[in-house]
This record gives structure tokens, C-alpha cells and sequence, in this order.
């Protein structure tokens, strides 16, 4: 009974190291989250009240640099405030003005549902939105003064939040409230200096941003998506589908939402692809690593997923599911330009998969075939009839490789006739 007992104390004391470990843990992540978005304040409260001392005195942008000396001379402990990145809090504040930001929160709110036509609405509406704050008219100064000037801002700094408030006729309070729940807080700054260095509209910046905070993209993955051009080929791109006429609403908005034309399949990761001999086998492995292209909320279930019909065996190259539409994907790769014969097929796969695995709380599985090319007359067309929902996009396979890995990689040619072949065999099975 002693024995039994100090064992039940154990894991008693087990139990309670591990919540208070787990507590701790989400204490660092909620202090360095809080932390990202004072620094972000800041850095956007210095921005403005550079701003605004430049408009009021007339100073000019070599200022910024006279500015960083003064800090770095009287503060030398701190780090952050070159004149490169005084440059950019400059640009951060003149884009993202109060204005902006309380539109912003009332766009969160209408996106907490997305669909193309809303996102196309908001981003729209920002970029209609003027938010260059009206400054007061600009005077000179001579160098003298503005020796002095910069020399004596650092004493100035204890008044930003004075200034600030002066300047946009509310309490500091409030800026801050409307900072800290708008979406520009909660990403981190490097992801800032990505979009600042960009020739984005507002509109798509703000789409950016929150694509950032939903997904947890880094500021390199940021910067592959906009150099991708994701905006254009998730948001703005005709896509050819029949979700409208086999799913309900909102799950048809959502899909179509989610289905993007093209996909951009990234071949700089297949080194290792000539290396090996087994073909098949890695060429399948790497689409699997594409296909991580499609996005939040799809998750890997099966490649080269058997299924047996009758007494025949098929083979569906890719089973995803979507955590968002509650649904099976079924995603086939085609080498070759669209033809009608593969919505059938496809269409076929989806109706196995909606026998045998979708479950009672999933709803309909969607199809998804991509191909090299289509006829959107064609491929639009060929999709009448069908009562499962079926998506169809282009693929790309991306050039951007390293001059330093192209020797060791397959062209895009190898990649393509190493698809066919793969599909060959696929059909002689």
C-alpha cells in the first residue's frame, strides 16, 4: 500500500512539473509575441515623429543619418537605429497611418470568412483609402540648426508620445490599442522590411500580412510568395471549376478561395533526384514536396494510393485533406496539357474516395487536377455533367535555382519526360 501510494505521489508531482512547464512555455511565447509588437510600436511611434519634425522644420532626408549618429553617440548600448532602418520605420509609419490601421480591423472582421470577391473588396477599399496624414507646411532651416537639432533629439524622445497624440487628436491609449490588435503587429519585422522593399499595392500588402499571421510564414517564405506572385494566382486568377454547382455555400467560396492557377512546384529540391535509379520512386517523393505548395490546411495522407475496384487495381497519385473544408483532396498530375478524358478519370478517383474513406463528418471530396497548360474553353466545358466538384489549375515548375546546384539538378525537360514515364507506367498497370 506504501508502494502504491508514493507512486500515485509521483505521478501527482509528474503531473504537476509538466503544467508548470507548459505554463512556462506559453509565458516565453506570449512575452516575446508582446515583445515583437512593442518593438513594432515603437519603431512606428518613431517613425511618425521623425515625420513630423521633417515636415514641420523642413528637414531633409540626410537628417535620418544625423539622427542615428546623435542616438548611436548617446545611447551606444543600443542596437536598431542605423540610418538605413530609421529610413524604413519612416516608410512603415507613412504606409500603415491610423487611418489604415482602424480600416484594417474592420477588415479582419469581414475576412473572418474569406472568399475571393471579399478579399478583392477589402484590399480594394485600402487601396482607395488616403492615409498620408496632413502635415503642417515645411520651413528651413540652415545647417547650424540642424546640427543642433539632431544633436538634442535624444533628450526629445521622452515627448514622442505627447507629439503623437498631438498630431492624430487621441490619447496614446488608444493608438496603441488600435496598433496592438491591428494585423501589423503581429508580424515580425524582418517580414516588414519584405513588404516595404516590395512594389505591392496596400491592398495586397495588408492580404500579405495576414496570409504571415495564418500560416506562420517566415520573412524568406514571405518573400518567395510574393516573388511567386501568390495575390495574383490565388485572388486575381480566372479559375476553372464547378465547385458553385456541386458544393454548398460558403464550402464552394471556400474551395475556390483555397484552389490557386498555377501552382509553382519549386524543382530546387530534387537534388538527390540524380542520384538515385529508382526513378519512380523519388519523382513521387518530390511531388508530394510540391504539393506543399498548396497551401494552409492541407495535410498529407496517401501517394500512389491503392484502391481496388471490382477486379481491377488503381493508383491515385495524391490524397490530401483539407482541415478548413472538413474534406478529401484528390490531386492528379498530368504531364501534358489538359484533355477532357482526365476529368473522368478524375472524377472516377473521387467517387472511390468518397466510398471508401470519407467519413461521415467529412464533407464532399474534391478533385483537384493539375496539368502543363489548358484550354480554359475546353477544360471549362469538359467539367459540365459532373456532380462531384472539380478544380482544375496549370502547374509550373520553377526556374529560380542556384547557379551552383543547376549542375547537379535534372532540367525541366528531364523533370517533364520523367513525369510521362511515371504516367506511362501509371496506365499499363
Amino acid at each position: 500500500m506504501e508502494d502504491f501510494n508514493r507512486l500515485i505521489e509521483k505521478k501527482d508531482f509528474e503531473a504537476l512539473i509538466h503544467a508548470i512547464g507548459f505554463e512556462i512555455e506559453h509565458a516565453q511565447v506570449k512575452l516575446i509575441v508582446a515583445a515583437n509588437t512593442q518593438m513594432l510600436f515603437h519603431y512606428w511611434k518613431l517613425g511618425n515623429f521623425i515625420l513630423y519634425h521633417q515636415k514641420r522644420l523642413g528637414w531633409g532626408g540626410k537628417v535620418i543619418s544625423r539622427i542615428s549618429q546623435a542616438i548611436k553617440m548617446n545611447y551606444p548600448e543600443k542596437k536598431g537605429y542605423s540610418s538605413r532602418n530609421l529610413t524604413y520605420m519612416c516608410q512603415f509609419a507613412r504606409l500603415y497611418s491610423i487611418d489604415v490601421l482602424q480600416k484594417m480591423l474592420s477588415c479582419d472582421r469581414e475576412l473572418e470568412t474569406p472568399t475571393i470577391d471579399k478579399v478583392l473588396s477589402v484590399t480594394e477599399g485600402l487601396d482607395d483609402l488616403r492615409f498620408a496624414q496632413e502635415l503642417p507646411a515645411q520651413t528651413q532651416t540652415d545647417r547650424n540648426q540642424l546640427d543642433r537639432i539632431a544633436q538634442e533629439l535624444p533628450a526629445q524622445i521622452e515627448n514622442i508620445d505627447k507629439t503623437i497624440s498631438m498630431m492624430l487628436q487621441i490619447s496614446i491609449e488608444e493608438i496603441e490599442n488600435v496598433f496592438i490588435y491591428s494585423p501589423i503587429s503581429k508580424v515580425n519585422w524582418a517580414s516588414h522590411l519584405v513588404l516595404l522593399d516590395s512594389s505591392l499595392s496596400l491592398g495586397a500588402k495588408y492580404w500579405y500580412i495576414k496570409q504571415s499571421v495564418e500560416v506562420g510564414w517566415s520573412s524568406n517564405v514571405l518573400k518567395i510568395q510574393i516573388e511567386n506572385n501568390l495575390f495574383k494566382r490565388q485572388i486575381e486568377a480566372q479559375k476553372i471549376s464547378n465547385f458553385t454547382t456541386t458544393l454548398p455555400v460558403p464550402q464552394s467560396d471556400l474551395a475556390n478561395y483555397l484552389l490557386k492557377d498555377p501552382y509553382i512546384f519549386d524543382v530546387a529540391g530534387t537534388k538527390e533526384l540524380a542520384d538515385e535509379r529508382d526513378i519512380e520512386k523519388q519523382l513521387v517523393e518530390h511531388v508530394t514536396r510540391y504539393l506543399l505548395e498548396m497551401g494552409n490546411g492541407f495535410a498529407f495522407v496517401a501517394k500512389q494510393k491503392h484502391f481496388q475496384v471490382g477486379d481491377s487495381d488503381f493508383y491515385a497519385d495524391l490524397i490530401l485533406y483539407n482541415i478548413k473544408l472538413h474534406a478529401y483532396i484528390v490531386a492528379e498530375l498530368k504531364a501534358t496539357p489538359f484533355k477532357p478524358e482526365y476529368a473522368g478519370q478524375l472524377n472516377f478517383y473521387v467517387n472511390i474516395v468518397d466510398n471508401q474513406l470519407r467519413g461521415e463528418n467529412d464533407n464532399k471530396t474534391i478533385g483537384l487536377l493539375l496539368c502543363k497548360g489548358k484550354d480554359e474553353v475546353v477544360a471549362q466545358y469538359s467539367l459540365t455533367g459532373y456532380t462531384q466538384p472539380i478544380g482544375i489549375s496549370d502547374y509550373q515548375l520553377s526556374k529560380a535555382i542556384p547557379e551552383n546546384l543547376k549542375s547537379a539538378l535534372p532540367t525541366i525537360e528531364e523533370v517533364e519526360e520523367e513525369l510521362s514515364q511515371l504516367l506511362d507506367k501509371k496506365k499499363n498497370r
